[in-house]
């Protein structure tokens, strides 16, 4: 399968948060090509299940988009709204870290918690909190919350910009609650 790069829109793009002193960082542009035959890949439903299954791994930024997609109930539907939307641009995201005493929150922009501050460019968030107390503190979210590496919940109450559609929340298992 070769997409037709003439027909990519641009979706989103994101930037590595700081892991560690010295650590890799990238920054990623995600494209969508719509194609005419369907492809021999998983649809977003089925991406989401085989992660949760442990069959396949998503960083949270390929998790978060997946997500988006299932918003649109068929290809017809997606291709139209990223023609709608196209001239808008889009947002580059620096989720910001906090490591918690149970796992971590990747906070994004319009987060009550995102710090727009140069110093957790190069640092670390954390707390001696578990991510469920952060989480009954707030009220005005867009973040991931991971408690490892196949469970991640989507908390977002906030607006989006550039007229996008933001995942619906997103969670895993009420268990932990």
């Amino acid at each position: 399968c070769t997409p037709d790069i003439w027909a990519l829109h641009e979706w989103s793009a994101w930037l590595t948060p700081f892991t560690q002193r010295r650590g890799r960082r990238f920054e990623t542009t995600f494209f969508l090509c719509c194609l005419c035959e369907p492809a021999p890949w998983s649809s977003p439903s089925e991406a989401t299940e085989s992660f949760i299954s442990k069959e396949i791994w998503l960083a949270p930024p390929q998790f978060y988009e997946i997500r988006r997609l299932e918003h649109f109930a068929s290809l017809s539907d997606l291709h139209k709204f990223c023609l709608d939307r196209e001239l808008e641009g889009v947002e580059r995201w620096l989720p910001i870290t906090l490591l918690t005493a149970d796992g971590m929150i990747q906070l994004l922009p319009g987060d009550e918690m995102y710090l727009e501050d140069s110093n957790f460019l190069e640092n670390l968030m954390s707390t001696e909190k578990k991510n469920e107390e952060i989480m009954k503190e707030g009220k005005k979210f867009h973040r991931v919350v991971m408690y490892n590496r196949h469970d991640y919940n989507i908390h977002v109450t906030v607006q989006s910009k550039y007229k996008h559609v933001y995942p619906k929340n997103y969670v895993v298992s009420k268990s932990r609650l």
